[in-house]
């Protein structure tokens, strides 16, 4: 079936549920480890939670040690996604302990707050997909849907996220980098939808 991933903000009712008529399911993309200065909840987070710069202009690394404090924003973005008729939900940034957030995130941390994740997106209907953090595929793939991944052909991570398939759950993979000359070789054979987009992230796509 085909899928659409598209910005919860920007993304209206009308546009998931005209998809839906044309047979598409519809992902809600939404930052989770991340603030970004230009979303209209932007004030709600409190400063004392805004981290390093994540390499995005206007995002800065969220303290994921903080979900009293983060649930309240980050429930009210899954319902937005669940009240706009979404299917599921992609949640951003959810491997900050791997990077220099400006917090000392524990491997545990993140296991906490992406177990949340999942719950809270289930308790709103809405699937949920693993985005990047391969290196805890094997704890997470019983909680999470699905997997969203960004160039694990370039980075020789692919295999990590075998699980999923081996679960009866999709990966989604994409290539910004590499022709799928050379990256479908490698995803095709391991059961992976993969494609390759440019880094803007325009309609154009190229799927194996």
């Amino acid at each position: 079936m085909p899928i659409y991933d598209l910005d919860g903000f920007d993304t209206t009712a009308s546009t998931v549920g005209e998809l839906h008529a044309r047979g598409r399911r519809v992902i809600c993309y939404v930052s989770v480890g991340a603030w970004e200065d230009w979303r209209s909840d932007a004030d709600e987070f409190p400063s004392s939670i805004l981290g390093n710069p994540n390499g995005w202009p206007g995002e800065r690394w969220l303290d994921i040690r903080r979900i009293d404090l983060l649930a309240p924003i980050i429930e009210a973005r899954f319902d937005l996604c669940a009240d706009k008729g979404f299917d599921a939900v992609e949640p951003d940034n959810i491997d900050g302990y791997v990077n220099e957030t400006g917090f000392p995130l524990t491997a545990e941390d993140q296991l906490v707050y992406n177990r949340w994740l999942a719950n809270i997106a289930h308790e709103r209907g809405l699937s949920i997909a693993l985005k990047n953090d391969v290196d805890q595929v094997g704890e997470l793939v019983d909680v999470f849907d699905f997997a969203i991944n960004e160039e694990c052909a370039r980075y020789g991570e692919c295999g990590l996220l075998l699980p999923f398939v081996r679960a009866g759950k999709a990966v989604l993979h994409v290539e910004y980098d590499l022709s799928p000359a050379e990256f479908c070789p490698v995803t095709a054979p391991l059961g992976f939808s993969s494609m390759a987009k440019d880094r803007d992230l325009s309609a154009w796509r190229q799927p194996c």
